[in-house]
């Protein structure tokens, strides 16, 4: 399964029968899956089937979904209250007789009169009926969604293997450096004893020499900080191409990666080393930027 981005936009419309419909999805970074959801007043009944649908495609992020629903008019949407209108003429010609005015009463303007004109009341739709033209509306805009978050978690997956390329690159450095670095710091040693000891014409025995290049060695070894940040590149690697929501698990492992370059940059006690520890936390640092916006 590839990468998915948190970030994206989807949106669908469908006019069917009675109903048009349109659906907006937008998603931003979160460590958790929070919808936040808007449906046209009197559709409120239809909330708990959209956040079920919603939850089938998206694991985690911040979710705003906005459904529209209109009803589409038609002439017996409509009807004239006859009782109403016949109300305002009484009333009128009342008044016309009392003040002996002569105007005929036109039904047009009438029809314009509060109450005259009736739209049928929204209460008689059913949302169940309308569902099925709000599902198919739903899903066409999760589906565009998703084309848009998989766009992007594609550049995310090429930057996180760049990233990784570099860490692994530099932790193969490390791993030919590290061997040369006790030799080094035998020959330092040796060198500034030596040169201390001179005035005094004493000179170090070599047992002493090899039992304090040994204690160097034993605080300095890096060997298993090495083998575990390698197999933490091939979990990650692995886990990019795993089939289910992984941001939380490349953080796991990214942090696990931080912890063993912190311990291998304050063991080396090396120059060239502490380079390429520098070099891998720079990488480190674009990758937990970058895993922020994996789903």
């Amino acid at each position: 399964m590839p990468l998915l981005s948190m970030t994206g936009f989807g949106d669908a419309r469908q006019d069917r029968g009675e109903h048009a419909v349109g659906v907006e999805v937008r998603t931003i970074n979160s460590r958790h899956l929070k919808l936040n959801l808007r449906t046209t007043e009197g559709y409120g009944a239809l909330d708990a089937k959209i956040e079920s649908a919603v939850r089938e495609t998206i694991r985690r992020g911040t979710v705003y979904v906005n459904v529209r629903i209109r009803h589409l008019s038609a002439a017996d949407d409509f009807r004239i209250n006859t009782d109403v209108l016949e109300t305002y003429l009484d009333q009128l010609q009342r008044v016309a007789a009392r003040r002996d005015l002569d105007e005929r009463l036109r039904l047009e303007p009438l029809a314009r009169l509060p109450g005259v004109v009736e739209e049928a009341s929204t209460e008689s739709r059913s949302p169940d009926a309308v569902w099925p033209l709000v599902e198919s509306t739903l899903r066409a805009a999760l589906a565009n969604l998703a084309d848009m978050r998989a766009a992007e978690g594609k550049a995310l997956a090429a930057d996180l293997t760049a990233q990784c390329a570099v860490v692994a690159q530099s932790l193969e450095q490390i791993a030919v450096r590290s061997p040369e670095v006790s030799e080094s710091y035998r020959q330092r040693l040796l060198e500034r004893v030596n040169e201390a000891l001179a005035p005094a014409k004493v000179a170090l025995s070599a047992a002493d020499l090899v039992r304090e290049v040994c204690l160097f060695v034993d605080r300095s070894d890096i060997t298993e900080e090495i083998v575990r940040l390698r197999s933490h590149l091939q979990q990650f690697s692995a886990a990019m191409g795993g089939d289910d929501s992984v941001g939380r698990r490349l953080e796991f492992i990214c942090q696990e990666m931080g912890r063993e370059t912190n311990t291998i940059g304050s063991k080396a006690n090396d120059g060239e080393i502490t380079q390429h520890v520098v070099g891998i936390k720079t990488a480190l640092e674009r990758i937990r930027e970058q895993i922020q916006n994996v789903e």
